[in-house]
């Protein structure tokens, strides 16, 4: 037959294992304003620090293209034949 026994359930010592559904995006009444926690001031910061560091690195990285080369290459070649003049002799 049946069993009389409860259920049990995992983690059932340590309350509730979600916050039931409000319908309020991240539980925040609409109208009211949101709490910020101690670490977000931090990420966003950190976040924005980042970026930007990036963006001068990005702005002042060498060029490396094929394209270039190519040019410095074939510049170089032509001079050395005689064919172009160097331009620093100028």
């Amino acid at each position: 037959g049946f069993s009389s026994t409860t259920q049990r359930r995992a983690g059932a010592g340590h309350g509730p294992q979600y916050d039931p559904p409000t319908g309020w995006l991240f539980g925040v009444k609409p109208g009211e304003k949101a709490e910020k926690e101690g670490w977000e001031g931090l990420a966003y910061y950190g976040f924005g620090g980042s970026l930007l560091v990036f963006a001068v690195a990005y702005a002042f990285k060498p060029d490396t293209s094929i394209q270039t080369w190519a040019l410095e290459e074939a510049r170089r070649r032509l001079e050395a034949e005689g064919i172009l003049e160097d331009p620093a002799s100028k």
